[in-house]
């Protein structure tokens, strides 16, 4: 991976953390810099998932990588919100 790959995302994991919270039903009671936190590391877990299984090198929009990382964004910020539930 490139440095411009990992920049671009960190960029998207930005929007990628946002559409991961709203994939989820009902409210979640963590804070917006964590969910941008939670989205960074998703869209990078993503993008190193997309390359391992050979899905980030297409023509247009990289729908496989895109959905990875909504999906490992939606699923951090679900393990987060039930983690600071129980405390």
């Amino acid at each position: 991976m490139e440095i411009s790959g990992i920049v671009t995302a960190i960029i998207i994991g930005l929007v990628i953390g946002a559409l991961g919270r709203l994939v989820l039903p009902g409210r979640q009671k963590i804070s917006i810099w964590l969910t941008l936190l939670i989205g960074i590391v998703a869209a990078l877990i993503g993008t190193f998932l997309a390359a391992a299984i050979g899905a980030d090198d297409t023509r247009g929009v990289d729908w496989i990588e895109l959905i990875l990382q909504v999906a490992l964004a939606a699923g951090g910020v679900a393990l987060v919100t039930r983690a600071r539930s129980h405390r």
